[in-house]
């Protein structure tokens, strides 16, 4: 881990405007159809500030609806804060909902390199990478099959294999050690203690507290959209401990 900030989020709030009221009839439709529907905020994220440093293995916490995959989501570029700032340095690969990209009609080889390209790996280096990619997701003969043909099983494991071969500076993961069977789980972890010697950054949302203390030096807990804790590894993990406990 170096002194360099790679990732800085100052005084983020994410606010999400939840239709009140639904109107799932023809006669509400008929009656007034250009009536406004009235909107309610939900405050998903409240005024969230930290830094990661460069090689840094930051860990994300908290229950289920404390904030975690939408301060992920920010990370990624996918959503936009609605006050406050994200400034990334370097090159991030998301690992947020694996398979969401592919396209059903094309073959597993095809979305390969659609996918991949889209991570920002070119022609040449995806070639380079095709066999390690088919055998870690161990597609096997089904890889010249649609997408639409494979099981939700099969779509995760290959995409975690295309997106773990990335050359990229920051790494955004959202339960990716729960991909997979037993065996394939023991895959991905050696890749997590791969990046962890290559000296990546990795932002990381788990419901696991073992892989936590595992890979993780400092930790940052999540409660209803606020940051509670950020600091120790082993001290935070104790901390939600309590949390849950009370």
């Amino acid at each position: 881990m170096t002194d360099k900030t790679v990732i800085e989020v100052k005084n983020v709030s994410k606010v999400f405007e939840i239709p009140h009221e639904k109107r799932n009839t023809f006669k509400s439709w008929f009656v007034n159809p250009f009536r406004k529907i009235p909107k309610e905020k939900f405050h998903a994220l409240n005024d969230v500030s930290f830094e990661v440093k460069e090689g840094e293995f930051l860990g994300i916490i908290g229950k289920n609806g404390s904030g975690k995959s939408t301060l992920l989501k920010l990370l990624a570029q996918i959503y936009e804060p609605s006050s406050g700032s994200i400034k990334i340095e370097g090159t991030s690969v998301p690992f947020l909902e694996l398979g969401v990209g592919f396209n059903p009609e094309l073959t597993g080889r095809e979305n390969i390199f659609l996918n991949g390209t889209i991570l920002g790996m070119s022609k040449k280096y995806l070639w380079s990478k095709y066999d390690e990619i088919v055998a870690f997701s161990e597609i096997g003969d089904f890889i010249d099959l649609q997408i639409k043909n494979y099981s939700s099983g099969m779509v995760i494991r290959l995409a975690f294999s295309i997106a773990i071969q990335a050359k990229a500076d920051i790494f955004i993961m959202d339960e990716v050690l729960s991909v997979g069977d037993g065996a394939f789980q023991k895959k991905s972890l050696a890749k997590m203690e791969q990046l962890l010697k290559s000296g990546a950054t990795v932002v990381f949302v788990s419901h696991s507290l073992e892989n936590v203390k595992k890979y993780c030096n400092r930790v940052l807990i999540m409660d209803k959209g606020v940051k509670v804790f950020d600091g120790d590894t082993n001290e935070g993990v104790d901390k939600y401990n309590q949390m849950l406990a009370g």
